[in-house]
């Protein structure tokens, strides 16, 4: 049984939610956002909270009642909140700028990284901190995840871009024999 699919989820007030068959619309100020469940789920809409149940007793029935539950769960908590990453530049050189919609990365290449970034994803830029900012949490996520991808934090030195929150492992550097 899942644990997180019992679970409704509460609809705040200013988000509008239609129930449209399998597909579900979401609607706060001129944010939309839709999920399709592709018929796998039964969806109630009952006082200001969204019911989820397995349509069959098969495994993937269940698996997929709480990954609805978790999507739709997360598309609200996106229109009200919204999702955000932080990530950390470390190293002699390294920096970030933001030049209208692309970000300019010197990360000790030859050439400066000139990123776009993506609709609905805003960059905030706090001395050596890029600050990922958006309603949608995959997205938010795979941004963050490219940027690191540019320069990964190296073990020796520390030196790359990480996650705010991430612990790197260092390793011992090279000893001379006496």
């Amino acid at each position: 049984m899942s644990r997180i699919g019992k679970q409704p989820v509460t609809i705040p007030s200013g988000v509008e939610v239609k129930l449209e068959g399998n597909l579900l619309k979401f609607k706060k100020g001129n944010l939309a956002k839709e999920l399709d469940t592709k018929g796998d789920v039964g969806i109630e809409l009952k006082d200001n909270a969204l019911i989820f149940s397995p349509k069959g007793e098969d495994r993937q029935s269940r698996a997929f009642w709480g990954t609805y539950r978790a999507l739709a769960n997360n598309v609200v908590v996106g229109l009200t909140q919204g999702f955000s990453k932080s990530l950390e530049i470390n190293g002699v050189g390294y920096k970030a700028a933001l030049k209208g919609k692309v970000l300019e990365l010197t990360l000790g290449f030859s050439h400066p990284i000139n990123y776009p970034i993506p609709e609905g994803i805003e960059i905030a830029l706090d001395k050596n901190n890029i600050i990922v900012k958006g309603s949608d949490k995959q997205v938010v996520g795979q941004v963050a995840a490219q940027i690191r991808e540019f320069r990964p934090p190296e073990p020796y030195k520390g030196k790359g871009v990480k996650y705010s929150d991430e612990r790197i492992i260092r390793k011992a550097g090279k000893t001379s024999k006496k």
